[in-house]
């Protein structure tokens, strides 16, 4: 991930995002408790590696469940929230043309909830695919969504000044599992 200029801060580190997760999965559970399949989508890049960690810890808590692991990729925003796309982007996979989600609990499972559109756009592809009920899980929730879209369960919640980025650094993508926020230096 390439930083823009200025002070750098490591809010969360490894261990503290291990417990993120961990209280993350158990969020989850009564959630999906009882459900006939669950499918955890992962928002690719960083909300894959997140969905398969969720998904290790969810068969763990929830034994002999039936859960599934797909990813989309969708993209609007670079890492340091440059618009790269006027409209959100979701490129289809040619695996997923003919995937049916019918009956099966879908959680979208995304790095930051910053303005909604990745989030909004997984969801109405998901209930193109069957989707019934969908529920999104996200690391960190800025609390600045400007679509009608929220997270069922969200590891953190950082209310930080516009301008500001927060950035998740996730393996494989990046050493270090821990989250940065970033002030840019003034122009």
């Amino acid at each position: 991930m390439t930083s823009p200029a200025g002070l750098q801060t490591t809010i969360y580190d490894t261990a503290a995002l291990e417990r993120v997760l961990d209280a993350m999965a158990v969020a989850l559970m009564p959630k999906l408790h009882g459900a006939a399949g669950v499918t955890l989508v992962g928002v690719r890049r960083r909300g894959a590696p997140l969905s398969d960690w969720l998904l290790a810890r969810l068969q763990t808590l929830l034994p002999g469940a039936d859960i599934a692991r797909l990813d989309l990729l969708i993209k609007r925003y670079a890492d340091d929230l440059t618009l790269l796309h006027p409209e959100t982007r979701l490129t289809e996979q040619p695996e997923h043309a003919d995937i049916d989600l019918a009956g099966r609990t879908i959680v979208v499972v995304d790095d930051v909830l910053y303005k909604g559109f990745s989030l909004n756009k997984a969801v109405q592809y998901l209930l193109a695919k069957g989707g019934s009920q969908i529920l999104t899980a996200v690391l960190v929730d800025r609390a600045c969504a400007t679509l009608p879209i929220h997270a069922d369960v969200a590891g953190l919640t950082l209310q930080v000044a516009p301008a500001h980025i927060v950035e998740c650094h996730v393996p494989p993508f990046e050493l270090t599992f821990q989250i940065v926020l970033v002030q840019p230096a003034a122009v």
